[in-house]
Order: C-alpha cells, then sequence, then structure tokens
C-alpha cells in the first residue's frame, strides 16, 4: 500500500514530496469516484448472499451499468 507524506507542524512538505502526493492524489481519485458510484446502488447494502460468485456477477453487471451511466 502506498500512501502520501504527511507533514509535521516544524517540517513542511518538500516539493517533490508535494509532487509525489499530488501523482498519488491523481491516481487515486478515479477509484475513490468509482466506489462512490457503487455505493448509489441500494442492492450492495441490501444484498445479502452464501454465494461469492453472484456477488461478483452483481457487482460486475453494476459496475458496466455505472460505467455506461457516467459516459452519458
Amino acid at each position: 500500500m502506498i500512501t502520501g507524506y504527511k507533514a509535521a507542524r516544524n517540517r513542511p512538505l518538500t516539493s517533490g514530496q508535494q509532487l509525489s502526493n499530488k501523482a498519488l492524489a491523481a491516481v487515486r481519485a478515479p477509484v475513490e469516484h468509482g466506489f462512490a458510484h457503487l455505493k448509489n446502488w441500494r442492492v450492495l447494502g441490501k444484498g445479502r448472499t452464501d454465494d461469492p460468485q453472484w456477488a461478483t456477477a452483481l457487482v460486475r453487471a453494476l459496475v458496466v451499468l455505472t460505467n455506461r451511466e457516467v459516459a452519458r
């Protein structure tokens, strides 16, 4: 897992560390947005199943629907 740099009260970030944090944020943002979009689907919150294949198929279908909606 890659984490960003954190500034301390007496030690501000260098320009290289700021640039690294910015690049990390650019990579993380689409993933975070994807999870946020998936959370809008109610069936994920209510779906209780013992079958992981069904859950995987459901999430894949929702990802397709979400991508179509976002691409509009």
